[in-house]
């Protein structure tokens, strides 16, 4: 990646999570200040405008958010966005203009290949985040 852009949506407070992304290693946080319980789709309207103005080739979101825990945002986003979609990736490999997004499904691995721009939505075992320095 040439540029890796952070985005939350939340109250000011969540800014402290995107000083965190920032010590990690990201070049850039946007901040959506919204002070509202936002449905899924209320979400993915708002990261499909975020996506619209940064043109990003590769969308990496978790695979369930924790106030809501329903797994819908990626898989909305990619719909509004018209990009493909790889879900709950444990592995993912860009090369050239296309992304293999493997996940582990009943009885082995399943791997996607998409073509970039691509929405991706993140498995536990994908990364083991490091700590701040």
């Amino acid at each position: 990646a040439t540029e890796i852009v952070v985005v939350s949506i939340g109250p000011s407070t969540a800014q402290e999570q995107l000083r965190t992304a920032l010590a990690l290693g990201a070049d850039r946080a946007i901040l959506v200040e919204s002070a509202e319980d936002l449905t899924s789709l209320a979400v993915a309207k708002l990261l499909k405008a975020v996506v619209d103005k940064e043109q990003p080739q590769l969308v990496i979101l978790g695979k369930q958010a924790i106030d809501s825990d329903n797994n819908q945002t990626g898989q909305m986003l990619a719909a509004l966005s018209g990009y493909g979609q790889g879900t709950f990736a444990s592995k993912v490999d860009i090369s050239g203009d296309s992304v293999a997004v493997t996940r582990e499904v009943d009885g082995g691995a399943q791997t996607v290949s998409l073509k970039l721009p691509a929405i991706v939505t993140t498995d536990l075992r994908l990364n083991e985040p490091r700590y701040a320095s």
